[in-house]
This record gives C-alpha cells, sequence and structure tokens, in this order.
C-alpha cells in the first residue's frame, strides 16, 4: 500500500489515517479539497454495523437532495394558500 493509499475500483480509494490522543482525525488535504471541506465544515458521522462513514455537509451534499420530496404540487404553496385565505377571513371578521 505504497503512500498508505489503496484502490479497489476507480471511484473508491482508501486512505489511512491516525487517531490522536484527543481522538482527533486528520482528513489528508487531497480529501478536503474533492470534497470542499474547510475550516468549520461540518461533518455527518454515520455509524455502521461494519464501520464509519463521514459526510461533509456542504452545499454540494443539499443540493443532491433538491426536489427529491417534491410532488406534483407544492405543501408549502398549499400551506401559504390557505394561510392566506385564513387571514383574510380573519380581516374580515374583524372589520
Amino acid at each position: 500500500m505504497p503512500g498508505g493509499k489503496m484502490h479497489w475500483k476507480e471511484e473508491c480509494a482508501v486512505t489511512r489515517a491516525r487517531v490522536s490522543s484527543k481522538g482527533q482525525v486528520v482528513i489528508p488535504a487531497h480529501i478536503r479539497r474533492k470534497f470542499g471541506i474547510r475550516k468549520g465544515t461540518i461533518l455527518l458521522i454515520e455509524e455502521r454495523d461494519d464501520g464509519i462513514v463521514m459526510r461533509p455537509l456542504t452545499a454540494a451534499y443539499f443540493d443532491r437532495f433538491a426536489g427529491i420530496l417534491k410532488g406534483e404540487d407544492s405543501l408549502t404553496e398549499a400551506l401559504l394558500e390557505e394561510r392566506a385565505r385564513e387571514k383574510a377571513r380573519e380581516d374580515e371578521e374583524w372589520r
């Protein structure tokens, strides 16, 4: 494993890192650059039966899910329309 890096397939690479006495792990620079990890980036840490998976919560991460729950009708639009009707009724009652 030259340089601590082993390639299983083209899109998957494994890099070793050491845990400090404080439980800290340094993410190698090439991985931080690739995934847009900067100071202050929050990592989602997923605990699995066979190990740990870390994912940076960056704009790119959230962009992957944009519109995933959107159906034909927007729930937000429906709620805003309903609230506008309620407000109109309330305004009429107070006149």
